[in-house]
Protein backbone atom coordinates (compact mmCIF):
# COMPACT_ATOMS: atom_id res chain seq x y z
CA UNK A 1 0.00 0.00 0.00
CA UNK A 2 1.19 3.39 -1.08
CA UNK A 3 2.57 5.27 2.06
CA UNK A 4 0.45 8.44 1.63
CA UNK A 5 -2.84 6.43 0.56
CA UNK A 6 -4.34 7.63 3.62
CA UNK A 7 -3.92 11.32 3.01
CA UNK A 8 -5.08 11.13 -0.41
CA UNK A 9 -8.69 12.61 -1.38
CA UNK A 10 -11.73 10.58 -1.63
CA UNK A 11 -12.89 9.77 -5.18
CA UNK A 12 -15.50 8.09 -4.32
CA UNK A 13 -18.14 7.26 -1.49
CA UNK A 14 -20.61 5.08 -0.69
CA UNK A 15 -23.40 5.97 1.75
CA UNK A 16 -25.51 3.16 3.45
CA UNK A 17 -26.57 1.82 0.34
CA UNK A 18 -29.74 -1.24 0.65
CA UNK A 19 -30.79 -3.11 -2.65
CA UNK A 20 -33.76 -5.79 -2.19
CA UNK A 21 -34.54 -7.84 -5.16
CA UNK A 22 -38.36 -8.56 -4.27
CA UNK A 23 -37.66 -9.96 -0.37
CA UNK A 24 -34.27 -10.91 -0.95
CA UNK A 25 -32.13 -8.31 1.04
CA UNK A 26 -28.48 -8.33 -1.24
CA UNK A 27 -27.08 -5.03 -0.18
CA UNK A 28 -27.31 -4.18 3.61
CA UNK A 29 -26.27 -0.59 4.49
CA UNK A 30 -23.34 -0.51 2.80
CA UNK A 31 -20.71 2.61 3.71
CA UNK A 32 -17.19 2.77 2.46
CA UNK A 33 -15.18 5.26 0.71
CA UNK A 34 -12.41 4.72 -1.64
CA UNK A 35 -9.22 6.71 -2.06
CA UNK A 36 -7.80 8.54 -5.08
CA UNK A 37 -5.04 5.88 -7.11
CA UNK A 38 -5.59 2.93 -4.98
CA UNK A 39 -6.41 -0.76 -5.87
CA UNK A 40 -9.68 -1.31 -3.76
CA UNK A 41 -10.92 -5.15 -3.67
CA UNK A 42 -13.92 -6.53 -3.03
CA UNK A 43 -13.67 -10.27 -1.30
CA UNK A 44 -16.97 -12.52 -0.99
CA UNK A 45 -18.02 -15.42 -2.04
CA UNK A 46 -21.00 -15.90 -4.41
CA UNK A 47 -23.82 -14.17 -4.32
CA UNK A 48 -22.25 -12.35 -1.65
CA UNK A 49 -23.61 -8.67 -3.27
CA UNK A 50 -20.34 -7.69 -4.91
CA UNK A 51 -22.16 -7.36 -8.37
CA UNK A 52 -24.62 -5.66 -6.93
CA UNK A 53 -22.83 -3.12 -5.38
CA UNK A 54 -20.40 -2.45 -7.90
CA UNK A 55 -23.35 -1.97 -10.44
CA UNK A 56 -24.95 0.91 -7.91
CA UNK A 57 -21.04 2.21 -7.70
CA UNK A 58 -21.25 2.99 -11.02
CA UNK A 59 -25.05 3.98 -11.75
CA UNK A 60 -26.30 1.09 -13.36
CA UNK A 61 -28.71 0.02 -11.06
CA UNK A 62 -31.13 1.95 -8.76
CA UNK A 63 -29.98 1.03 -5.07
CA UNK A 64 -33.68 1.02 -2.54
CA UNK A 65 -32.23 3.46 -0.53
CA UNK A 66 -28.50 5.28 0.12
CA UNK A 67 -26.53 7.30 -2.46
CA UNK A 68 -23.27 7.10 -4.41
CA UNK A 69 -20.92 10.18 -4.44
CA UNK A 70 -18.46 10.71 -7.37
CA UNK A 71 -15.78 13.13 -6.22
CA UNK A 72 -18.25 15.08 -3.85
CA UNK A 73 -21.14 14.96 -6.37
CA UNK A 74 -24.14 12.57 -6.17
CA UNK A 75 -25.09 10.50 -8.75
CA UNK A 76 -28.60 8.85 -9.74
CA UNK A 77 -29.72 5.96 -11.05
CA UNK A 78 -28.02 6.76 -14.40
CA UNK A 79 -24.33 8.09 -14.29
CA UNK A 80 -24.63 11.81 -15.79
CA UNK A 81 -22.91 13.11 -19.30
CA UNK A 82 -20.17 14.66 -16.66
CA UNK A 83 -19.85 11.45 -14.90
CA UNK A 84 -19.95 9.42 -17.41
CA UNK A 85 -16.45 9.30 -18.89
CA UNK A 86 -14.81 9.05 -15.51
CA UNK A 87 -16.16 5.71 -14.61
CA UNK A 88 -14.83 2.71 -16.84
CA UNK A 89 -16.38 -0.71 -16.03
CA UNK A 90 -15.78 -4.58 -17.02
CA UNK A 91 -18.62 -6.39 -16.07
CA UNK A 92 -18.23 -10.16 -14.93
CA UNK A 93 -20.18 -11.16 -18.42
CA UNK A 94 -18.40 -10.81 -21.53
CA UNK A 95 -20.08 -8.07 -23.63
CA UNK A 96 -18.70 -7.94 -27.43
CA UNK A 97 -19.95 -7.69 -30.65
CA UNK A 98 -18.77 -10.74 -32.60
CA UNK A 99 -18.70 -8.74 -36.28
CA UNK A 100 -16.50 -6.18 -35.04
CA UNK A 101 -12.30 -6.95 -34.71
CA UNK A 102 -10.66 -6.46 -31.94
CA UNK A 103 -8.81 -3.17 -33.34
CA UNK A 104 -12.71 -2.19 -34.29
CA UNK A 105 -14.27 -3.27 -31.22
CA UNK A 106 -11.79 -0.97 -28.81
CA UNK A 107 -12.21 2.43 -31.89
CA UNK A 108 -16.02 1.92 -31.54
CA UNK A 109 -16.35 2.10 -27.79
CA UNK A 110 -14.03 4.91 -28.07
CA UNK A 111 -15.83 7.18 -30.18
CA UNK A 112 -19.26 6.16 -27.73
CA UNK A 113 -17.12 8.00 -25.48
CA UNK A 114 -16.63 10.98 -27.80
CA UNK A 115 -12.79 10.18 -27.97
CA UNK A 116 -11.68 11.76 -31.60
CA UNK A 117 -11.02 9.43 -34.08
CA UNK A 118 -6.96 9.39 -34.28
CA UNK A 119 -7.08 9.44 -30.49
CA UNK A 120 -9.42 6.24 -30.30
CA UNK A 121 -7.22 4.42 -32.82
CA UNK A 122 -3.58 5.10 -31.31
CA UNK A 123 -5.46 4.18 -28.17
CA UNK A 124 -6.61 0.75 -29.50
CA UNK A 125 -2.92 -0.42 -30.86
CA UNK A 126 -1.51 0.53 -27.78
CA UNK A 127 -3.59 -1.00 -25.66
CA UNK A 128 -3.76 -4.21 -28.09
CA UNK A 129 0.39 -4.15 -27.32
CA UNK A 130 0.29 -4.15 -23.70
CA UNK A 131 -2.89 -6.83 -23.37
CA UNK A 132 -1.18 -9.27 -25.45
CA UNK A 133 -3.74 -9.03 -28.43
CA UNK A 134 -1.72 -7.49 -31.28
CA UNK A 135 -1.81 -10.32 -33.15
CA UNK A 136 -5.31 -10.41 -33.04
CA UNK A 137 -5.73 -7.11 -34.56
CA UNK A 138 -8.21 -7.52 -37.05
CA UNK A 139 -9.55 -10.91 -36.13
CA UNK A 140 -13.25 -10.87 -35.40
CA UNK A 141 -14.37 -11.40 -31.81
CA UNK A 142 -16.25 -14.32 -32.38
CA UNK A 143 -12.55 -16.31 -33.14
CA UNK A 144 -11.10 -15.41 -29.87
CA UNK A 145 -10.61 -17.58 -27.33
CA UNK A 146 -12.93 -17.05 -24.22
CA UNK A 147 -9.35 -15.89 -22.14
CA UNK A 148 -8.85 -13.40 -25.11
CA UNK A 149 -11.99 -12.22 -25.24
CA UNK A 150 -11.86 -11.42 -21.19
CA UNK A 151 -8.58 -9.85 -21.93
CA UNK A 152 -10.11 -8.31 -24.99
CA UNK A 153 -12.84 -6.79 -22.13
CA UNK A 154 -10.37 -5.49 -20.25
CA UNK A 155 -9.11 -3.10 -21.79
CA UNK A 156 -12.45 -2.05 -23.56
CA UNK A 157 -12.83 -0.49 -19.97
CA UNK A 158 -9.96 1.87 -19.99
CA UNK A 159 -10.13 2.63 -23.72
CA UNK A 160 -11.63 6.59 -22.74
CA UNK A 161 -8.75 6.92 -20.19
CA UNK A 162 -11.50 6.81 -16.95
CA UNK A 163 -10.40 8.49 -13.77
CA UNK A 164 -12.38 5.31 -11.74
CA UNK A 165 -12.27 1.86 -13.60
CA UNK A 166 -14.07 -1.28 -11.74
CA UNK A 167 -13.37 -4.55 -12.96
CA UNK A 168 -15.94 -6.97 -11.97
CA UNK A 169 -14.48 -10.52 -11.29
CA UNK A 170 -11.68 -10.15 -14.05
CA UNK A 171 -10.07 -13.02 -13.83
CA UNK A 172 -12.75 -15.50 -14.37
CA UNK A 173 -12.37 -18.57 -16.00
CA UNK A 174 -9.24 -17.33 -17.42
CA UNK A 175 -6.08 -19.78 -18.38
CA UNK A 176 -3.12 -19.30 -15.85
CA UNK A 177 -1.37 -17.31 -18.67
CA UNK A 178 -4.09 -14.71 -19.38
CA UNK A 179 -4.79 -14.87 -15.62
CA UNK A 180 -1.23 -13.39 -15.07
CA UNK A 181 -1.63 -11.08 -18.18
CA UNK A 182 -4.95 -9.61 -16.28
CA UNK A 183 -3.34 -9.18 -12.98
CA UNK A 184 0.02 -7.78 -14.71
CA UNK A 185 -2.53 -5.56 -16.44
CA UNK A 186 -4.38 -4.06 -13.67
CA UNK A 187 -1.55 -3.37 -11.74
CA UNK A 188 0.06 -1.08 -14.31
CA UNK A 189 -3.41 0.08 -14.34
CA UNK A 190 -3.64 1.71 -11.14
CA UNK A 191 -0.24 3.84 -11.65
CA UNK A 192 -2.95 5.59 -13.30
CA UNK A 193 -6.26 5.62 -12.02
CA UNK A 194 -8.14 3.80 -9.12
CA UNK A 195 -9.23 0.53 -9.64
CA UNK A 196 -12.18 -1.10 -7.80
CA UNK A 197 -12.52 -4.94 -8.67
CA UNK A 198 -14.07 -7.39 -7.07
CA UNK A 199 -13.42 -11.47 -6.82
CA UNK A 200 -13.62 -14.19 -4.40
CA UNK A 201 -10.31 -15.70 -5.31
CA UNK A 202 -8.49 -14.58 -2.19
CA UNK A 203 -4.67 -14.73 -3.77
CA UNK A 204 -5.86 -12.17 -6.10
CA UNK A 205 -7.30 -9.52 -4.07
CA UNK A 206 -4.03 -10.77 -1.57
CA UNK A 207 -1.27 -9.80 -4.51
CA UNK A 208 -3.12 -6.62 -5.78
CA UNK A 209 -4.97 -4.63 -3.06
CA UNK A 210 -4.12 -1.59 -1.50
CA UNK A 211 -7.16 -2.09 0.61
CA UNK A 212 -9.71 -5.30 0.97
CA UNK A 213 -13.70 -5.11 1.75
CA UNK A 214 -14.91 -8.56 2.96
CA UNK A 215 -18.49 -8.97 2.46
CA UNK A 216 -20.92 -11.67 2.70
CA UNK A 217 -24.81 -11.82 2.40
CA UNK A 218 -24.80 -8.15 1.78
CA UNK A 219 -22.52 -6.59 4.83
CA UNK A 220 -19.82 -5.22 5.02
CA UNK A 221 -17.42 -7.56 7.10
CA UNK A 222 -14.17 -6.24 7.46
CA UNK A 223 -12.16 -3.46 5.79
CA UNK A 224 -8.93 -2.61 5.82
CA UNK A 225 -5.39 -3.92 3.99
CA UNK A 226 -4.40 -7.58 3.27
CA UNK A 227 -1.59 -7.21 6.00
CA UNK A 228 -3.83 -5.44 9.18
CA UNK A 229 -6.90 -8.03 7.92
CA UNK A 230 -4.48 -11.42 8.07
CA UNK A 231 -3.53 -10.04 11.68
CA UNK A 232 -6.91 -8.88 12.62
CA UNK A 233 -7.42 -12.56 14.06
CA UNK A 234 -3.74 -12.73 16.07
CA UNK A 235 -0.90 -13.10 14.10
CA UNK A 236 1.22 -16.22 13.96
CA UNK A 237 1.72 -19.21 11.64
CA UNK A 238 -0.70 -22.20 11.44
CA UNK A 239 -0.22 -25.51 11.91
CA UNK A 240 -3.00 -27.84 10.38
CA UNK A 241 -3.17 -31.17 11.75
CA UNK A 242 -5.44 -34.65 11.12
CA UNK A 243 -5.25 -36.64 14.34
CA UNK A 244 -5.99 -39.72 15.67
CA UNK A 245 -7.34 -39.46 19.54
CA UNK A 246 -6.55 -42.31 21.72
CA UNK A 247 -10.02 -43.74 23.19
CA UNK A 248 -10.89 -42.19 26.59
CA UNK A 249 -8.31 -39.25 26.19
CA UNK A 250 -9.92 -35.70 26.91
CA UNK A 251 -8.96 -33.20 23.58
CA UNK A 252 -9.94 -30.32 25.96
CA UNK A 253 -6.71 -31.17 27.98
CA UNK A 254 -4.88 -30.75 25.51
CA UNK A 255 -6.16 -27.45 24.20
CA UNK A 256 -5.72 -25.83 27.66
CA UNK A 257 -2.32 -27.22 28.01
CA UNK A 258 -1.87 -24.94 24.32
CA UNK A 259 -3.11 -22.15 25.31
CA UNK A 260 -0.82 -21.90 28.04
CA UNK A 261 2.09 -22.23 26.03
CA UNK A 262 0.79 -19.27 23.88
CA UNK A 263 -1.60 -21.45 21.01
CA UNK A 264 -4.83 -21.46 20.20
CA UNK A 265 -6.56 -24.88 18.92
CA UNK A 266 -9.74 -25.36 16.90
CA UNK A 267 -10.97 -28.87 16.40
CA UNK A 268 -13.38 -30.11 14.36
CA UNK A 269 -13.56 -33.58 13.98
CA UNK A 270 -9.83 -34.97 13.03
CA UNK A 271 -8.92 -32.14 11.54
CA UNK A 272 -7.17 -29.54 14.19
CA UNK A 273 -5.53 -26.05 13.37
CA UNK A 274 -2.91 -25.07 15.85
CA UNK A 275 -2.07 -21.16 16.21
CA UNK A 276 0.88 -19.10 17.23
CA UNK A 277 3.78 -16.99 17.09
CA UNK A 278 7.18 -18.81 15.55
CA UNK A 279 5.67 -21.84 15.41
CA UNK A 280 8.47 -23.90 13.39
CA UNK A 281 10.48 -24.36 16.26
CA UNK A 282 7.98 -25.30 18.97
CA UNK A 283 6.60 -28.56 16.65
CA UNK A 284 8.64 -30.71 18.72
CA UNK A 285 7.33 -29.43 21.67
CA UNK A 286 4.03 -29.42 20.41
CA UNK A 287 4.07 -33.08 19.41
CA UNK A 288 5.47 -33.90 23.00
CA UNK A 289 1.94 -32.85 24.71
CA UNK A 290 -0.38 -34.23 21.50
CA UNK A 291 1.34 -37.77 22.04
CA UNK A 292 1.13 -37.49 25.94
CA UNK A 293 -2.24 -37.31 25.92
CA UNK A 294 -2.68 -40.06 23.26
CA UNK A 295 -3.45 -38.19 20.39
CA UNK A 296 -1.66 -39.20 17.21
CA UNK A 297 -0.83 -37.14 14.19
CA UNK A 298 -1.59 -38.47 11.03
CA UNK A 299 -0.63 -35.60 8.77
CA UNK A 300 0.75 -32.42 8.58
CA UNK A 301 0.54 -28.93 7.32
CA UNK A 302 2.31 -25.89 7.82
CA UNK A 303 1.31 -22.26 6.53
CA UNK A 304 0.98 -18.91 7.13
CA UNK A 305 -2.27 -16.85 8.17
CA UNK A 306 -3.93 -15.77 5.00
CA UNK A 307 -7.41 -13.64 3.81
CA UNK A 308 -9.40 -17.27 3.75
CA UNK A 309 -8.53 -17.44 7.21
CA UNK A 310 -10.11 -14.15 8.09
CA UNK A 311 -13.14 -14.58 5.93
CA UNK A 312 -13.92 -18.17 8.16
CA UNK A 313 -12.86 -16.41 11.61
CA UNK A 314 -15.52 -13.97 10.68
CA UNK A 315 -18.13 -16.32 9.50
CA UNK A 316 -17.71 -19.62 9.91
CA UNK A 317 -17.61 -20.79 6.60
CA UNK A 318 -15.03 -21.27 3.56
CA UNK A 319 -14.64 -18.20 1.18
CA UNK A 320 -15.86 -19.88 -2.04
CA UNK A 321 -18.93 -21.88 -0.39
Amino acid sequence: MNNDLNKRETVLEIRNLVRYYGDLLAVDNLTLQVRKGEVFGFLGPNGAGKTTSIRMMCGLLRPTSGEVLINGERISNAVSRSHRPRVGICPQEIILWNKLTCYEQLVFMGRMYDIPGKTARDRADLLLDQIGLREKRNKLASTLSGGMKRRLNVIMAIIHEPEIVVFDEPEAGLDPQSRVMVRDFIQQTSAERTVIFTTHNMDEAERISDRVAIIDRGKLLQLDTPGHLKKSIGEGDILELEIQVTKGKSADLVANKLYKDGFSLMMAGDKWIIKGMDLVPKIPMIYKILNKEGIQVSSMNMRENTLEDVFIHLTGRRLRQ
